[in-house]
Parts: C-alpha cells; sequence; structure tokens
C-alpha cells in the first residue's frame, strides 16, 4: 500500500459514526428532529459560543450569516481574494457588494491594512477566512469593526479546533461559520455551523433556513398544531438527524484529530528546513493552528518549470495535491458583474501562481508523510534551476 493514491484531504470514519447513524434510521425523526439541538448545543460548548445554528452545508452558513446581518443592494462587504467563491457569492445571494483586500505574503491571510484601504461609506461588514487553518489577525480587524461600525463575520470553515491567544475559533467575531465538507475536520456529509452570542441573529437563521417560517414539522407535531407563518423570505438549509447523528460522533474524535494534524505539520516543517525550492506558509506567534490545509509555495526562481508542471508530476506520484485557490475576482463572473480585474490584489494573485496543498488528515502516518516528502523533493530536484 506504500503507493495508494494519497488525497489532500478526506474523511475519517468508524464504526461508532456508522451506528449512530444506524440509530437515527431506526428512529421516528430523520430530519427536524432532537439530534439537530443536540449537535448544535455540543457544537457551541465546544467552541465556548452561547449560540450555534446548524445549516446544510458551509455555503450556506455565509448565506445565514450575511442574511442574519442585513446585508442588501448597495452594502459593501470586504472578502478577502484567496479563498474560495463561496465567501464572496454569500454577500452577491444578499444584494450586496463583495470587495476584495488583499493578503498577507507570508501567511496568505487577509492584510488588515488593505481591508482598512478598501473601507467606504458603504461597507457593512468583513469576512476574515482563517485560510488553511490558521486565525486571522482577530486583533486587528476587530479594532477596524469597532471604529467603522461594522460586523465581523469569521469564514473558519477551516480553521475548527483552532485557537488564537487560547481563544477558540468560533468565539473570535461576532458569527463564525464552519463546514462539514468530508475534507474538513469533521463530516456530516455535507453540513455547516454557525456560532455568535447574539440570540437575536440565531434565531433569525432558525428562521432563514426552514424557508423563512417560524416553526417546523417536529414544533408544529408537538404543539398539536398545524398553523405555520412564513415571516421572511428564507431556504430550504436543514441540516437532517442522519447528519446531525454523525456530526455529534464526529465532534467527539476532534480534539484528537487537531492534535494529529499538528503533529504532520511539525514532521512536514521539519523535513521541509531548507529546500531550496519550496516554502511552507508563516505561522503566527499567537495562532493556534488547526491545519485543514498544509499549503506551501514553490520558489519558482529555483525551479526551470512552472506549478502546473510540478501539479502533473505530484498527481501523476499518487499525491493528490490541490491549489487553494483561484483568487475569487479573477473568476469570469466576478469581472463581469463587477469589473474586478488582474492587478486589484497583487499578493494573492502572485501567491496563487506558485501555492501547492500537500495531503493533510488525520488517517495519513508518518510513512504517508515520508513519501510525500520524497516525492516533492525528488519532482523538485528533477527541475532545479
Amino acid at each position: 500500500m506504500t503507493n495508494r493514491h494519497l488525497p489532500y484531504g478526506r474523511q475519517w470514519l468508524g464504526d461508532d459514526d456508522i451506528e449512530a447513524v444506524v440509530r437515527v434510521l431506526r428512529s421516528e425523526y430523520l430530519t427536524t428532529g432532537p439530534l439537530v439541538g443536540q449537535f448544535e448545543r455540543a457544537f457551541a460548548d465546544f467552541v465556548g459560543a452561547t449560540e450555534a445554528v446548524a445549516v446544510s452545508n458551509g455555503t450556506a452558513a455565509l448565506h445565514a450569516a450575511v442574511h442574519a446581518i442585513g446585508i442588501g443592494a448597495g452594502d459593501e462587504v470586504i472578502v478577502p481574494a484567496l479563498t474560495f467563491a463561496a465567501s464572496a457569492n454569500c454577500v452577491v445571494y444578499e444584494g450586496g457588494t463583495p470587495v476584495f483586500a488583499d493578503v498577507d505574503p507570508d501567511t496568505l491571510l487577509v492584510d488588515p491594512a488593505s481591508v482598512e484601504s478598501r473601507l467606504s461609506a458603504r461597507t457593512k461588514a468583513i469576512v476574515a477566512v482563517d485560510y488553511a487553518g490558521q486565525p486571522c489577525d482577530y486583533v486587528k480587524l476587530r479594532e477596524l469593526a469597532v471604529a467603522h461600525g461594522l460586523v465581523l463575520i469569521a469564514d473558519a470553515c477551516h480553521a475548527l479546533g483552532g485557537d488564537l491567544s487560547g481563544v477558540p475559533v468560533g468565539t473570535l467575531a461576532d458569527l463564525s461559520t464552519f463546514s462539514f465538507h468530508p475534507v474538513k475536520h469533521i463530516t456530516t456529509g455535507e453540513g455547516g455551523m454557525i456560532t455568535t452570542n447574539d440570540a437575536e441573529r440565531a434565531r433569525r437563521m432558525r428562521i432563514f433556513r426552514n424557508h423563512g417560517i417560524t416553526s417546523d414539522h417536529r414544533q408544529r407535531e408537538a404543539a398539536g398544531s398545524w398553523f405555520y407563518e412564513m415571516v421572511d423570505l428564507g431556504f430550504n438549509y436543514r441540516l437532517t438527524d442522519l447528519q446531525c447523528a454523525l456530526g455529534i460522533s464526529q465532534l467527539r474524535k476532534l480534539e484528537g484529530w487537531v492534535a494529529r494534524r499538528r503533529q504532520l505539520a511539525r514532521r512536514y516543517d521539519a523535513a521541509f528546513q531548507g529546500m531550496p525550492w519550496l516554502a511552507p506558509l508563516a505561522v503566527r506567534p499567537a495562532a493556534g493552528h488547526a491545519y485543514h490545509l498544509y499549503v506551501v509555495r514553490l520558489r519558482l526562481q529555483r525551479l526551470r518549470t512552472d506549478r502546473a508542471d510540478v501539479f502533473a508530476a505530484l498527481r501523476a506520484e499518487g499525491l493528490g495535491v490541490n491549489v487553494h485557490y483561484i483568487p475569487v475576482h479573477l473568476h469570469p463572473f466576478y469581472q463581469k458583474r463587477f469589473g474586478t480585474s488582474p492587478g486589484q490584489c497583487p499578493v494573492a494573485e502572485a501567491a496563487y501562481a506558485s501555492i501547492l496543498s500537500l495531503p493533510m488528515f488525520p488517517e495519513l502516518n508518518d510513512a504517508d508523510v515520508d513519501r510525500v516528502v520524497d516525492t516533492v523533493r525528488r519532482v523538485l530536484e528533477a527541475r532545479s534551476a
């Protein structure tokens, strides 16, 4: 099995996870049942928030958060350029305009100075993306948010289990969003969560996930009533009891899995120390990195090739490397709709040309990491300038 395919990320399911889902299959409620609230409570307790709202995926979490703070036509929201499109799409869904900020060249986290330079009278919020699993500089971002009356949203989909100076991810912003896609720290197949200490925003998001209706089937059944009211324009963003059962089971393993990710990162760090053809991203001293991704930057000036060739060579060797991400402002949709163009976020654009995500998931063993390192070294050395 030494040559098995190693993806950049994957789920880890045990018999206990399967048994938890089977129990729900044999129960009365497959959706809108009691396990939704149980998962929300367990998740809120884990991150130290007072409220958690479960939704169907990480994109729905971002959309619900933006809706809850009342973003609409004419409003601007600052979003980092180097992220998945959903971080910006959620603003567009509500009629707002995403304004792209550049990133720090060492960490690829959103640069607070760039955020400040993009502020206008129309700015209503900042979406900070915890890229690769490292929390952003929430001290500086919070200062900007307070000074300008802005809401701070953490796109923490990469960072579950991380912290900043001991404060858990999930409580660092006004609202924090998470994803439970199979490549993330825990999975519910698809799924997402929003945490907040604002009960009114949590109430709005629970209505929003249920078509804008104030009660769900189970609540009406318990009350012996058929009557419901739609008070807002919402979506069917509910998470099922099947998925919540899996989430509860997975959450119990999260601390150990994050610890293993950190062990793997240290092994990568030590192996790549001094390698002339690449460099891992920097880690801020106060950051408790959760390592959803392990990202390296190729030193292309020391290679006789480009990232595309290295990517293809590593894939041919059975390493499922990936690229995170194409800067959002370079996507055709944003260029056409909002007039974005190359040159607006030069640091993010330069980083995009050189980054690779290497395999990183807790089921990797040390021999797998050694194989990744040896393969990367061999491929790059053969292309050395």
